[in-house]
């Protein structure tokens, strides 16, 4: 996919603080209310845990402490985006917890800016662009570039472990067949 086609077609917004932000529809497999996740030991502050989706172990990443913002409040708004990723060249299956879901906006190029250069040493790497989407501005996020390949590895391995459910359906379904 080239930079054009990436800035044009639809988006998923939702909210983090005061802010919008929007992900490539093509990108999001679901939305889920928030659900319990389980915290893992040992892992930065922007990974909230993991939780059990259909007997697969997702990892649950905060993108507002991600960005430097305060941690997510939970609230009857708060959902679970399940999105897919390129984990060096992998898929990975990931939920961000985010405030609350807005729309799908169809965007095309001329909807969309390119991100300002800050004249400070600002991380603007993960944006694909700045689109006005009515009385604010939505910045486009580039799912792939919001973890670094150092950071993959907290989140790549909860998604490799299987979970205990789904463990313990394979081992009934093992023991049945005999």
């Amino acid at each position: 996919m080239n930079a054009t086609e990436i800035l044009q077609g639809q988006f998923l917004t939702f909210h983090l603080g005061a802010e919008e932000y929007a992900v490539q529809v093509l990108r999001v497999k679901e939305i889920l209310e928030y659900q319990v996740v389980t915290r893992v030991p040992n892992t930065p502050s922007w990974v909230r845990g993991v939780f059990n989706l259909r007997g697969s172990v997702v990892p649950v990443i905060d993108l507002a402490v991600k960005f430097g913002l305060c941690e997510s409040q939970i609230t009857k708004t708060s959902c679970i985006v399940i999105l897919e990723v390129d984990l060096k060249g992998e898929p990975l299956v990931i939920g961000v917890v985010v405030d609350s879901v807005s729309q799908v906006v169809d965007l095309t190029t001329g909807d969309v800016q390119p991100v300002p250069s800050f004249g400070v040493k600002v991380n603007t790497n993960y944006l694909l662009g700045i689109a006005n989407t009515g009385q604010k501005l939505t910045l486009l996020i580039d799912i792939d570039k919001i973890l670094s390949v150092e950071e993959l590895p907290y989140i790549g391995h909860a998604q490799t472990a299987p979970s205990p459910e789904a463990v313990s359906a394979e081992a009934a379904g093992q023991s049945n067949a005999q």
